[in-house]
């Protein structure tokens, strides 16, 4: 169906429990790569949205170079406040070697039982690589731009 981006519902009620923890000796979170349209797993397509609840293997990009089944760990970037807005934002990603068409992501919490989403990002259109390097480049780390911001 799509890849629409936003901050997981059930990630905003989780952070009121204590669930995610960015400090940098917290939580682990990993980036996993979705296929919009078929490419997936077993030609599956990746719905993600608001409504996401946890990590999933439907429409996961096939296993390619550095890429394996559930992506890469994310290294963290301690949470800070930029004016009254708190941010939190990772260093940014990559797959070497790789083969991959992607249309958009999913941050999750490897930590959780459930491997609770925390957000989806939508690339707009494929991005690819082909036997080479992919990279997820993450935004600025301000109040305005960056990837998980609380005002």
């Amino acid at each position: 169906m799509a890849i629409v981006p936003a901050l997981c519902t059930t990630f905003k009620k989780e952070l009121m429990t204590a669930t995610h923890n960015f400090a940098t000796n917290g939580n682990t979170f990993r980036l996993a790569l979705y296929a919009e349209s078929s490419g997936g797993k077993s030609n599956t397509t990746a719905t993600l949205g608001a409504a996401t609840t946890a990590y999933t293997t439907t429409g996961e990009v096939d296993n390619s170079g550095s890429y394996a089944a559930g992506g890469g760990e994310l290294t963290k970037v301690a949470p800070t406040n930029s004016g009254t807005t708190a941010i939190t934002d990772f260093a940014d990603i990559s797959f070497t070697t790789a083969s991959i068409t992607a249309m958009g992501a999913l941050i999750y919490n490897d930590t959780a039982s459930n491997n609770a989403a925390v957000a989806v990002l939508d690339f707009t259109t494929n991005k690819t690589s082909t036997s080479g390097t992919f990279t997820i480049q993450f935004p600025t780390a301000d109040a305005s731009n960056a990837i998980i911001r609380i005002a």
